[in-house]
């Protein structure tokens, strides 16, 4: 047994997203009764639910909400930036740069950028770092949603035949 790897006991919270039931309070209508898609569109929060829920992540998930309404009305923010924001509103850096920017990149809802300058008196390097929004995450589960939605269409007509 000493030389045995360990086989995880599940998706690691790090890799997973928070999908609550489709029927669930928590979650504004988004079909009909017949399975057709309703056309409200759910708000920056609602969206950001699904990757620091709410329920159970309270603390990154007002975080995540309020730097992404910033990086929103920005477009793009460097480190100076973001450290200003996180001062202003009395954010922790290390939950910020640990735990909320590398899942909001990870699930593609931002892009960090950086580019590698070398100061010409001391020859040190430096990578300041650019923050944007990034479509990623939608087109991240667009392509999920039309891959399911094909693989229904596909049964249906085939039972049909």
């Amino acid at each position: 047994m000493g030389g045995e790897k360990k086989i995880p006991r599940g998706v690691p919270s790090s890799e997973s997203v928070y999908l609550p039931p489709y029927n669930s309070p928590e979650l504004r209508s988004f079909q009909d009764k017949d399975e057709n898609l309703t056309r409200n569109l759910w708000k920056l929060d609602e969206v950001v639910n699904f990757v620091f829920s709410k329920k159970y992540q309270p603390k990154y998930h007002e975080i995540a909400l309020a730097f992404l309404e910033e990086l929103s009305r920005k477009l793009q923010m460097e480190g100076a930036d973001i450290g200003n924001f996180l001062s202003g509103k009395g954010i922790s850096k290390a939950t910020f740069y640990n735990r909320v920017l590398p899942r909001l990149r990870r699930v593609g809802m931002i892009k960090v950028e950086r580019e590698t300058i070398v100061a010409r008196e001391s020859m040190r390097k430096y990578r300041p770092m650019k923050v944007s929004l990034s479509k990623t995450f939608g087109n991240y589960f667009m392509k999920i949603g039309d891959s399911w939605l094909a693989a229904v269409d596909d049964a249906r007509s085939r039972k049909r035949e």
